[in-house]
């Protein structure tokens, strides 16, 4: 977005609390003398929101201790409410995470380590060459431009720019060919980026692997609860069959069991059978000798 710069001048304070540090009279709070808005929308269209938007949100997933905004005003300058810029986004790491109204630069003891600005119509040369000086004497250590259809920089311009902070002035950063992609490293990220389409990509240094889009970690979660429901059923299934082999296990036993003791009857009865056949064989030879 373009730097705040209003006409009017700015809402007098008493004169103890003009002289005052934001940071010694509201602790945090909104400070009115400082606005939050600078009027003008996040985005002059879906594209350029859209990779705003999805930097923002996948900064934070890879640098979950560095506090990453979008749209942010930033004020360089106590006391002075007409000095202000407001990057697309910005990562800036030690200051921590929580929420804030605006970047004090003398609050937070340094200027943001990165910031990106994501080219919209409205952005002319003029305006990005003045936006790279603000944020040279803001002391910005990095800063990336880029253009997500390729239709605003100047033809023959790469889409993803990045410069580094020298001596008070930016110098281009140094790109290489990765896999056919052109990839900077950010040293202020930890991080390699280059454009994916209308959206940048982000790549962790050491091990090259990527920050998922928004639609990628969709689809990947939707794989994960797919596969994770087969797993169940697949767990569930053998906990049947396991059931269904123990239930027989157990029939089989007890009707070996049944067998058995069927058997062990079967003996005794033919024991008994037995022993009754030789008392009467007994008692018929008693008979027979007694004629």
């Amino acid at each position: 977005m373009m730097e705040h710069n209003p006409k009017p001048a700015p809402t007098p304070l008493p004169a103890a609390a003009a002289t005052a540090d934001p940071d010694d009279r509201l602790a945090g709070e909104y400070d009115p003398f400082y606005p939050c808005s600078d009027g003008k929308p996040m985005a002059e269209n879906m594209w350029q929101g859209e990779a705003i938007m999805a930097a923002a949100l996948e900064l934070r997933s890879a640098l979950p201790q560095t506090l990453v905004a979008a749209n942010i005003l930033m004020y360089p300058e106590c006391g002075n409410n007409r000095n202000s810029i407001a990057p697309d986004v910005l990562a800036a790491s030690g200051v921590g995470t929580h929420n804030r109204w605006s970047y004090f630069v003398w609050r937070e003891g340094k200027p943001p380590d990165w910031v990106l600005d994501v080219a919209a119509p409205s952005m002319g040369t003029q305006d990005r060459n003045e936006k790279l000086c603000r944020y040279a004497q803001i002391g910005v250590p990095e800063c990336w431009l880029f253009d997500p259809r390729g239709d605003v920089f100047a033809r023959g311009m790469p889409r993803l720019q990045a410069y580094r902070l020298a001596a008070g002035k930016y110098r281009a950063m140094a790109s290489r060919q990765v896999a056919g992609e052109r990839v900077i490293r950010s040293c202020a990220l930890g991080l390699d980026v280059c454009a994916d389409g209308e959206l940048l990509r982000f790549r962790d240094a050491e091990t090259g692997a990527p920050v998922l889009h928004r639609a990628e970690l969709t689809a990947q979660i939707e794989r994960d609860v797919a596969r994770s429901r087969e797993e169940a059923a697949r767990r569930r299934a053998a906990e049947t069959l396991a059931e269904q082999e123990t239930a027989q296990h157990r029939e089989e036993i007890a009707c070996r069991r049944a067998a058995e003791a069927q058997f062990e009857r079967n003996v005794a009865a033919r024991l008994a059978a037995e022993a009754r056949i030789a008392e009467l064989e007994a008692a018929l030879r008693r008979l027979q000798a007694g004629r």
